[in-house]
């Protein structure tokens, strides 16, 4: 399947790495003026990460909702100018620009998004909020409630800390709930409404751009979200209603015992029974807020590692089938050609990539992993993960959010390994950042998507994230208003139009950006 209708290049930039005065990056102006600048540097796609609310450790891939939109990458600057706000609440203390200190925004942010979906839903859009939960009731209610009782038990976890009834669902303690709860409910909804209603702007102007928007489901569901609290028949457990199975990853080149990610592991046979709904609906949530789909661990819908709940590490775990082929033709048949990017990275089986070519997803591939080395210490120049080598149906990126920089991963090799890549590349060390996106750009591959960060040449210090760790710097990079400039701009067109990745022109391309 063709995503993108030609050879096309994108960027890789998440929402909250975007530069804004209010501690995060934020679905107003600035991703307005973002839009702008990369349909300027002649790309056709922006990549996003996950948009869900994130919970400990704020990690996209880890979400309170696989439905919902996280509540802080609203705009205060948009729900001001919608009359939600006044002007003395947009003031803010002095926030880290280089990072976001997630913690210090949240106090400061969510009693103002608060306040604003009070606002709303005693405003003029009143009636489309309620519009707007009878669309979205397969999730809408069981998540506002869900966000109500985690506020109330202070953002403890559903399966140990809440009251029993409620963590269990009882009809009664429900009903109590959502009486006792009833504006806490309402609020979350009308914020909802709120994210989707900006998110909605953001498409339509990049789609104006011709731009597409790529979004990013990962593929399993947080232990402590509001889909296992309300759909825990969905997933493995014991008699007493508790996880059974975890999944995770077995020991790769990013972690020598795996990565134990502790995400509960499907009961597929409940998922085939119920003819797949609750993925139909996910898909469906996320094709409303963007045009295309990456799905994190592709490799899931063909089989998954389970880990033993009580498992320390993730060195101990069995591969299970999944009906992956069964689910993409229920998939096919009830909402026709879904645009699919699968995420295929790491140790894959042939049956892994038969699934993805039967539905015809293109896979990925990743500059970085291309240099490996024969015995006697000579470039691998068969290696799959060389630009050279790469074939059209896969996505081309130099790194991802799990990759370091090239800056950084350059600056971390042995003199013998730099030698041989500035050999590939034939270029100087100062150019080896650009050197690589080249590569990545002129390879067969349709689409190139390079991460904002090798764009900006930035070093270590802008990775956005270091697998099976949880730490400060994780998911906080921001990039500043300046970085990606008329001369970064200028140049990433350069190898968009001379890689045929761009049909127009410089001057086309310039008349698109609104100043």
């Amino acid at each position: 399947m063709d995503i993108s209708g030609k050879r096309s290049s994108g960027i890789l930039l998440h929402i909250t790495s975007l530069p804004s005065e209010y501690g995060i990056g934020d679905l107003g102006p600035e991703a307005l003026d973002m839009a702008e600048r990369i349909a300027a540097s002649g790309a056709t796609l922006w990549q996003l990460l996950p948009l869900g609310p994130t919970g400990y450790g704020n990690s996209p891939y880890a979400q309170r909702s696989a439905f919902a939109g996280n509540e802080m990458l609203l705009s205060p600057e948009l729900l001001y100018r919608d009359g939600y706000l006044k002007k003395e609440d947009l003031l803010h203390p002095d926030f880290p620009s280089d990072r976001v200190c997630f913690s210090c925004v949240s106090e400061w942010k969510m009693p103002r998004l608060m306040k604003a979906g009070w606002n709303a839903l005693h405003g003029k859009e009143r009636d489309a909020i309620e519009a707007f939960r009878l669309n979205e009731r397969f999730w809408i209610d069981d998540y506002a409630l869900f966000m109500a009782l985690y506020d109330k038990y202070g953002d403890a976890r559903w399966h140990t800390v809440w009251n029993k009834e409620e963590g269990r669902r009882e009809k009664a303690a429900l009903e109590s709930a959502r009486h006792t709860l009833r504006n806490e409910i309402e609020v979350y909804i009308a914020l909802q409404y709120l994210f989707s209603k900006q998110m909605h702007s953001l498409r339509e102007r990049t789609s104006s751009l011709g731009l597409k928007l790529i979004g990013d489901i990962p593929i399993f569901a947080a232990a402590d979200s509001a889909d296992t609290w309300s759909h825990l028949e969905l997933f493995k457990t014991d008699a007493k209603g508790r996880y059974s199975a975890v999944s995770g990853v077995p020991p790769d080149n990013f972690s020598a015992t795996g990565q134990l990610w502790g995400n509960p592991v499907y009961d597929w046979k409940v998922h085939e029974k119920e003819g797949f709904r609750w993925w139909k609906e996910r898909i469906r949530r996320c094709l409303e807020m963007t045009d295309i789909i990456r799905i994190d661990h592709f490799r899931g819908f063909d089989a998954y590692y389970e880990i033993k709940a009580n498992a320390k590490t993730a060195e101990h775990g069995i591969w299970k089938r999944s009906p992956g082929k069964a689910f993409f033709t229920s998939l096919e048949k009830d909402m026709g050609t879904i645009p699919i990017i699968a995420e295929d990275l790491g140790w894959m089986t042939p049956s892994v990539a038969a699934l993805r070519e039967r539905f015809g997803f293109p896979g990925m591939k990743i500059a970085q992993f291309g240099f490996s080395w024969n015995e006697d210490g000579s470039l691998n120049t068969y290696d799959d993960f060389l630009p050279h080598n790469y074939s059209r149906d896969f996505v081309a990126y130099t790194g991802t959010h799990d990759n370091d920089t090239i800056r950084g991963w350059y600056g971390k090799l042995p003199d013998t390994e730099k030698h041989a890549v500035r050999e590939y590349l034939s270029s100087p060390d100062e150019e080896i950042v650009w050197s690589m996106i080249r590569s990545v750009m002129m390879s067969n591959a349709d689409t190139a998507i390079i991460p904002m960060q090798d764009v900006l040449e930035k070093g270590s210090e802008a990775r956005m994230n270091f697998p099976s760790t949880c730490n400060d710097m994780n998911w906080t990079w921001r990039m500043d208003s300046t970085g990606f400039n008329d001369y970064r701009i200028g140049r990433f067109h350069f190898l968009s139009r001379i890689s045929g990745r761009n049909g127009l022109t410089a001057e086309e391309a310039r008349e698109r950006r609104v100043r």
